[in-house]
């Protein structure tokens, strides 16, 4: 931009100001932070733009007037070119459904992702019900988990119901030692994840099952699974019988229909 054009935007006010932001090339934004114009809502228009450069955002940020604002922390802690330490530091600030509007953004780096999920599940026990049950219909497969692990109801059934919910974070859910026994009920009695084979053989292992929802899994199970499950150890004793008696049927068909 040309020297006039940085005058500009150091002077400029009001919808001048605006516009300006929006037409500026990305690699001329400084000046901006010395217009006495500048204020809250112009710098959360100038921190939308995904072009801005790393040195520019570095700025705002070691200018921590501005980081008096709620807006300015969380546009700068959602910008793709903010340094990393930095975003790091500005999400433990962000609000509770900001965070979870972070773990879903386009474009979010996979550990950044893990660190806002990571604050969103320390404040679950904390939020109370009705939020939780939000948070259990829309959030994201690893928040759905905690709120499913918890065991609340009216929050398992929201969680169980998310699209978002993945095989991998059920069989988590499941693999907990102290997982409160309407957790495991309520996936075996769910149409949709009940029926997921890998589910399926972590609800056998799980002892809030009962016996009669087992009995109807074993149908659908390979002999080898059978086999693996009834080796000791691994199921009480009542339960590995009906396994056995199971695999014992699956070899007495298989001997009849060889000698048909």
């Amino acid at each position: 931009m040309s020297p006039e054009g940085e005058l500009s935007l150091r002077t400029a006010s009001g919808e001048d100001l605006v516009r300006l932001i929006h037409e500026a090339a990305p690699d001329a934004f400084l000046p901006l932070l010395e217009n006495p114009a500048l204020d809250e809502t112009a710098l959360v228009i100038a921190l939308q733009r995904r072009d801005l450069s790393t040195e520019f955002l570095g700025e705002v940020l070691v200018r921590r007037h501005f980081l008096k604002s709620y807006l300015v922390k969380k546009a700068l802690a959602f910008h793709p070119h903010t340094p990393r330490s930095e975003s790091i530091r500005l999400l433990r600030d962000l609000y509770l459904m900001d965070l979870v509007q972070f773990v879903i953004s386009p474009g979010t780096l996979p550990d950044l992702k893990r660190k806002a999920e990571d604050q969103v599940i320390a404040k679950l026990p904390q939020l109370p019900l009705g939020q939780k049950i939000t948070l259990a219909r829309r959030s994201p497969a690893r928040i759905a988990g905690a709120l499913l692990a918890e065991g609340l109801p009216p929050v398992v059934q929201a969680a169980l119901a998310n699209p978002a919910l993945t095989e991998s974070q059920v069989l988590r859910v499941l693999a907990k030692e102290k997982l409160p026994p309407a957790v495991a009920q309520a996936i075996a009695g769910n149409a949709k994840w009940s029926h997921v084979y890998n589910v399926r053989l972590a609800l056998i292992r799980n002892p809030s099952v009962t016996l009669t929802t087992i009995l109807g899994f074993l149908p659908e199970l390979t002999v080898s699974d059978l086999r693996e499950l009834v080796a000791p150890g691994i199921l009480p004793e009542n339960l590995r019988h009906y396994l056995q008696a199971e695999i014992q049927r699956r070899l007495d068909s298989s001997v009849k229909r060889s000698g048909l």
